[in-house]
């Protein structure tokens, strides 16, 4: 009898998901279909462009990447690798080849895909491929055992470490656990090998990380233009997880002393790029130190005078992506402005930044040899990236590609709306709105407020596949992605903002926010109300569960992904300490009156929303502790609760048959509170069900 309700409720709740994904007009299916372009690589010649791009296997729960070239000028594209995905194409100096990584080593094919062979064969892998200019070697990435002087020794230690029963770890350093990895053995490292093979020999020998966590921008380390010289990144400070130290080194490759060029900077320096003259070292760099959020800095390193100098002042964003002018005479880069990534322009010497690509989202700027183009990703939220091309001028903007056209024209997709509202203090603040793409301003919608994480972080009109508006959108949402304080793209002191303050003006801003979308569009129905976010968003719905007392509205249902929960016990278990201790001004017991003001977990006598509780295990920077607290303070107090743990998930839901849970999952507890059309069809289909 019990087996037959069981059967039962099952049959009940999957009717209820179809029936409610039944009104889905941009579906995780569809989301699932789209196919990921990303890092684009132009040819020494500037006639060709390399680029991968990534399509969803379902069955094998996976994203495949391939490598594709095509010209500039435009005309089909050719995929050059089949079979294991392939990723990190990048073009040997004469262009005749394209160095690439697949089955965790490094690979050269010709140009054409043609001859394609394995050039690392390091135990330990290899990853992200550098060449230096004369073509000779190649630098990559390995993970290592670091008292390891060969790779016979590492073989054998992970060949012993597979064999043995026992997985303990015995730890004696702090960090030793990154994101969704044990870090208490291994340390990564830079190699150099010859780039027709041979032995890989490694350049950033010793017991620490190049590049560091802090820093780890993907490759951060570049050969000099004479091919004498790798310069790399290391943490040279005793305790890492205090430290956002990263500082650039540079060594001879035929051996001798690494030298120090940034020692004097306390905060990160990530990302050295030689000119090509060989006079200087361009990189990006934060001046304060233990603060992952400070304004990321242009850098000049004159190799003769053994100086920097900022040549960026004034500029009030964060510089992210950066290429030189072939001349040497601009810089161009592109910085997070108003959810926009535009590109910018500057002369070597310093000045006033020109935006001369404005509405766009760019990633992965390239310059061509003569000058005069362009070459990047971008995408917008109604639309997944494609590779573009521009004058340098910013002029005749032209999508190069079109892989997800005929996909997205079908979808038809609103694009998101721009909107502005005012804060705590009187600020101005920015966000975004994104309608359903059979929008009817004479009915009436559910308002889902997404809350971004970081919090140092922003939505930006741009593709994503974790929390895509979209997907929202179009399960019958009007969706509101507000910008509040400690939002980047709005300037460096509104990011400061919320430093020693993350339920303070931010918590206003957000209110104000929903406050002023519900004013202003007649179309919301303020009795249908939701809040969801993911790490210091999922934080803010933590804060929301006990702070649900907002005499404009109420918040009928929350969803708290990877949230924040007990500030105590997240110090005492996250791993990157310096955030913490920069975020509430010193640790629990320096400061405990900051913790305790703004953990969640103090107001637990205020928690009566309905609430779905999202934690993966492998998640090292917000533990899988803080959801457990959570979900057992709610259901203690007989709230409405559900936990879904990804015990393969880290921080986010990579896997695309988790994604597509976690999408479901969702919205049927969005639908179950916000959605009564939803509910009735369901209760309809569920009679017609059992009557037949």
């Amino acid at each position: 009898m019990k087996r037959s309700v069981a059967v039962i409720t099952v049959l009940l709740v999957g009717l209820c998901s179809l029936a409610a994904a039944q009104n889905r007009t941009y579906t995780i299916e569809d989301l699932l279909k789209v196919r990921r372009v990303a890092d684009p690589q132009l040819s020494p010649d500037g006639k060709r462009v390399a680029f991968t791009i990534g399509d969803v296997n379902f069955d094998a729960n996976r994203v495949v990447n391939h490598i594709y070239v095509m010209s500039v000028d435009g005309g089909e594209m050719k995929q050059l690798t089949t079979g294991d995905r392939a990723t990190t194409p990048r073009w040997s100096p004469d262009g005749k080849k394209i160095a690439y990584v697949t089955g965790g080593q490094v690979w050269v094919m010709d140009a054409d895909g043609d001859d394609k062979k394995q050039i690392t064969k390091i135990s330990t892998g290899a990853a992200f491929p550098v060449w230096s200019p004369d073509g000779k070697w190649i630098a990559f990435r390995s993970d290592v055992y670091p008292d390891c002087k060969n790779d016979e020794c590492n073989k054998e230690r992970d060949e012993h470490a597979a064999k043995s029963k026992v997985k303990a770890h015995i730890v004696t350093r702090l960090l030793y656990k990154h994101w969704d990895e044990w870090r208490d053995v291994k340390r990564t490292h830079v190699f150099v090998m010859p780039s027709h093979g041979g032995t890989a020999q490694d350049v950033t020998p010793g017991d620490f990380d190049s590049p560091p966590y802090a820093a780890d921008s993907g490759v951060d380390y570049a050969f000099s233009p004479d091919s004498s010289e790798i310069a790399y990144l290391r943490n040279p400070d005793k305790v890492e997880a205090i430290s956002t130290n990263s500082d650039i080194f540079v060594r001879p490759l035929a051996g001798g002393p690494a030298k120090n060029i940034t020692i004097r900077n306390r905060g990160y320096d990530v990302g050295p790029i030689y000119t090509r003259d060989g006079k200087f070292i361009l990189y990006r760099s934060q001046a304060t130190a233990g603060f992952e959020a400070d304004r990321w800095r242009l850098m000049a390193y004159n190799r003769a005078t053994g100086t920097s100098v900022e040549l960026t002042k004034g500029f009030d964003l964060q510089v992210n992506h950066l290429v030189v002018s072939p001349d040497g005479e601009f810089i161009y880069f592109t910085a997070g402005d108003r959810g926009k990534s535009p590109i910018f322009r500057i002369p070597f010497t310093g000045g006033v930044p020109e935006k001369i690509v404005a509405e766009v989202f760019a990633t992965d700027v390239r310059i061509s040899p003569d000058g005069k183009t362009l070459v990047f990703a971008s995408s917008s939220m109604s639309s997944p990236a494609e590779i573009y091309t521009a004058n340098a001028d910013g002029t005749d903007l032209t999508a190069l590609t079109s892989v997800n056209s005929n996909l997205m024209s079908s979808a038809n997709l609103k694009p998101a709306e721009e909107v502005e509202w005012t804060g705590a203090a009187g600020k101005k603040i920015h966000g975004f709105i994104v309608k359903p793409t059979n929008f009817d301003a004479s009915k009436k919608y559910p308002l889902l407020v997404l809350i971004h994480g970081g919090p140092q972080s922003a939505w930006n009109d741009n593709w994503g596949y974790r929390w895509n508006p979209q997907v929202f959108a179009n399960a019958g949402y009007v969706v509101f992605a507000p910008n509040p304080r400690g939002s980047t793209g709005y300037g460096q002191q509104f990011v400061n903002e919320i430093s020693g303050d993350w339920a303070g003006k931010v918590f206003i801003d957000l209110m104000n926010g929903v406050a002023d979308v519900l004013r202003r569009n007649s179309f919301i129905d303020r009795n249908r109300i939701g809040a969801a976010g993911a790490s210091y968003g999922g934080y803010m719905v933590n804060w929301i569960l006990g702070h649900n007392n907002d005499p404009r509205f109420r918040f009928k249902v929350l969803v708290s992904h990877d949230g924040v929960y007990n500030l105590e016990s997240m110090y005492a278990t996250t791993e990157e300490l310096w955030f913490p201790e920069w975020e509430f001004k010193g640790t629990p017991w320096t400061n405990p009156a900051m913790y305790s003001r703004w953990s969640p977990h103090k107001f637990v006598q205020n928690f009566n929303t309905p609430i779905l509780i999202i934690h993966g295990e492998l998640d090292y920077r917000v533990p899988i502790g803080e959801g457990m607290q959570l979900f057992t303070a709610v259901q203690r107090k007989g709230v409405d609760s559900k936990i879904l743990i990804f015990p393969d998930e880290g921080h986010w839901v990579l896997k695309p048959q988790n994604s597509h849970l976690w999408f479901n999952t969702v919205l049927d507890w969005l639908d179950k509170y916000l959605q009564p059309t939803s509910a009735t069809e369901s209760q309809r289909t569920t009679k017609s069900t059992n009557n037949k």
